[in-house]
C-alpha cells in the first residue's frame, strides 16, 4: 500500500476480520469508529445468529444510514430555527 506522509496505516479488527486501513486523521478515533462497528455487527449477529456476514454488514450499514438520516433531519430542524430567529432579530432592528 502507497503510503504518504501524512497518513497512516491502522490495524483493526471487525466482526472477526483484520482490516488494514489508511488515515489521514488520528489513527485512534479511526480505531474507535472501528469498534464501533465492530460492536454493532457482533450485536446483529448475536441476534440473528444464522446470518452471514455480508448481510450483517448490510443491515449495520442501513443502521447506520438511519442514524445519518436522523441525525441529518435534526440538524436541518435546528438550522431552520436559527434562520426564523436571525431573520426575526433582524426585522426587529430595521
Amino acid at each position: 500500500m502507497d503510503e504518504s506522509p501524512d497518513k497512516k496505516q491502522v490495524r483493526v479488527n471487525i466482526l472477526n476480520q483484520s482490516f488494514t486501513l489508511i488515515t489521514s486523521g488520528d489513527p485512534r478515533e479511526m480505531i474507535d469508529l472501528a469498534n464501533q462497528v465492530d460492536e454493532l455487527m457482533n450485536s446483529i449477529a448475536r441476534r440473528s445468529p444464522n446470518l452471514d456476514s455480508t448481510r450483517v454488514a448490510v443491515f449495520a450499514a442501513l443502521h447506520l444510514a438511519d442514524q445519518l438520516r436522523s441525525q441529518k433531519s435534526a440538524l436541518d430542524s435546528r438550522v431552520r430555527q436559527v434562520t426564523a430567529l436571525l431573520d426575526q432579530a433582524l426585522l426587529e432592528n430595521v
